[in-house]
């Protein structure tokens, strides 16, 4: 009788430790290089002319993010960086520097998150912070934050049940009125695609 029970109790656990393994944890984490491209369609300066426009300098990031399944198939991704810093230019010369924040989160789609290619679409808000603001030395200034729209697509390659290598492209409403002398002189329009490569791990 003990020795029924025993076997029953060890096949239990066995049953019981099998699909505990076999469940996916909710957490994945990525470790990407990015490199922002802004748009550069910002309105002219002051109505002087269609030239005279200021451009956000391109720059490759590092970028850090969370993603939390809800399901095999649907994922919040939240996105970070520490501040980054670019140059601003007006119709081709540097009139200063800004440094911004962006931390964006999504909602993700994966559409075969048992395969070893698993593309995904995604969804979200962008939400940016402006710091260090020197433009034409201080008497231009920027609005401080800025919300937009971020739209994303990419894929997982599978390495192994844990890792994986990630391709994704992301574009993000990014935009801020631009004053000087406390007046509006124009908005600027980074609205910048970002191309990353990176690597993931499943807990």
């Amino acid at each position: 009788m003990s020795k029924t029970v025993t076997a029953a109790v060890l096949a239990a656990l066995t049953l019981i430790t099998g699909n505990a393994m076999a469940e996916e944890s909710p957490w994945l984490v990525r470790v990407r290089a990015v490199h922002i491209d802004p748009a550069d369609k910002s309105d002219p300066v002051g109505g002087t002319g269609a030239s005279d426009r200021l451009t956000v300098s391109s720059k490759t990031i590092p970028e850090f993010d969370v993603s939390y399944f809800f399901t095999k198939n649907i994922a919040t991704e939240l996105i970070l960086t520490y501040p980054q810093k670019h140059d601003v230019s007006l119709d081709g010369a540097k009139i200063g520097t800004i440094k911004h924040l962006p931390p964006t989160l999504t909602v993700q789609y994966h559409f075969a998150p048992d395969a070893t290619f698993r593309p995904y679409v995604g969804a979200g808000v962008n939400y940016t912070t402006f710091s260090g603001v020197n433009l034409l030395n201080g008497a231009a200034s920027l609005e401080h934050d800025s919300f937009g729209l971020a739209l994303q697509a990419g894929a997982d390659v599978a390495i192994d049940k844990n890792w994986s290598i990630n391709f994704d492209v992301k574009k993000l409403q990014l935009r801020s009125d631009v004053f000087i002398g406390g007046a509006k002189a124009s908005r600027v329009k980074v609205d910048p695609v970002l191309v990353g490569v990176g690597i993931g791990y499943r807990f």
